[in-house]
């Protein structure tokens, strides 16, 4: 009986021992080897054997990158605005030995490092500057909080500020503002459109004009040319008139009296001062004129066709 049980302890306390020196880590984490507590060194993912009692893991190191919420905090600015900002940290551990024994609780120390870079960086600032430079405040706090990590054997990649918001009054002041900037920006572009269509209307009315007198113009040309060749056609006809009665053309001269007649009838019927006039307006009394000036031209015409007498000697 004895026996059995101090068997039973024997096998347990092996299987112990067993467990104590066959170390399995698992991928992406790095695990430190401490001999009677004193760091000796790393063991990588893998197995590993390590001798009971003398050896020991002792800190378990997560080598992937890891994320961490900044929380919410008051934060003055330079012009002595209060504002609430919160951000995210993503770091990533490069040596497990200083990670774990250069400094105690690391992620609440990255945390306040990171509360105090960004206190700092917001409060060089303006409250316009920092609602609108939040990448130049990103960059500002990464620098600070990576160079001051540094010996602890991480390494921070990215801190981005989620989100920055101004107290509730000045959020109405600044809505107000961007209101009264629209409604400026749209009265000037309504004042711009007004004096381009002006602009335009100008243009249009000057080009209107000008096309206008140019149709002047051509009409007054193209009259030119019509009363140029109507007095070209009255000089080839008058021509004709004046050659046919040279040639004793009766009908000639009659056509000739006639036109003239009524041309001398329709300007003085035509005259803006015109009077009251005593003249014959019977179709016979022209005729009849004119059948007398046809009978002068007949005689003078026989006068000039008669032979002339032979003179006589002296």
């Amino acid at each position: 009986m004895g026996i059995s049980l101090v068997g039973l302890v024997l096998a347990f306390v092996a299987v112990i021992i067993l467990f104590k020196t066959v170390r399995m880590v698992p991928q992406g984490y790095e695990w430190t080897v401490e001999r009677f507590g004193k760091y000796t060194h790393t063991l990588e993912p893998g197995l590993h054997f390590l001798f009971p009692i003398v050896y020991g893991v002792g800190r378990k190191i997560n080598m992937m990158e890891q994320v961490l919420d900044v929380p919410s905090q008051d934060v003055i600015t330079k012009d002595n605005a209060v504002v609430k900002v919160d951000g995210i940290v993503f770091f990533q551990v490069l040596d497990a030995a200083k990670a774990a024994y250069e400094v105690a609780t690391l992620e609440i120390a990255i945390l306040n490092l990171v509360m105090t870079n960004i206190r700092t960086a917001i409060g060089s600032m303006d409250l316009d500057e920092s609602l609108s430079k939040r990448d130049e405040i990103n960059t500002k706090v990464l620098v600070a909080v990576d160079q001051a990590t540094h010996p602890w054997g991480i390494k921070v990649n990215r801190i981005e500020l989620k989100d920055i918001a101004p107290p509730r009054d000045l959020v109405d002041s600044m809505a107000r503002q961007m209101k009264a900037e629209r409604e400026k920006r749209a009265n000037i572009l309504e004042a711009e459109g007004f004096r381009q269509a002006a602009i335009l209307k100008a243009e249009g009315e000057k080009q209107s004009v000008i096309l206008e007198a140019e149709g002047q113009r051509e009409a007054a040309f193209r009259q030119a040319e019509a009363r140029e060749r109507l007095a070209e056609a009255e000089a080839k006809a008058t021509e004709l008139v004046s050659n046919a009665i040279s040639e004793g053309n009766v009908q000639a001269i009659n056509y000739f009296v006639a036109q003239k007649y009524i041309e001398a009838f329709k300007s003085l019927a035509e005259a803006p001062n015109q009077k009251f006039v005593m003249m014959p307006m019977e179709a016979s009394g022209v005729i009849g004129s004119i059948a007398g000036i046809v009978e002068l031209a007949k005689e003078a015409l026989n006068n000039a066709s008669a032979p002339k007498p032979p003179a006589l000697p002296r």
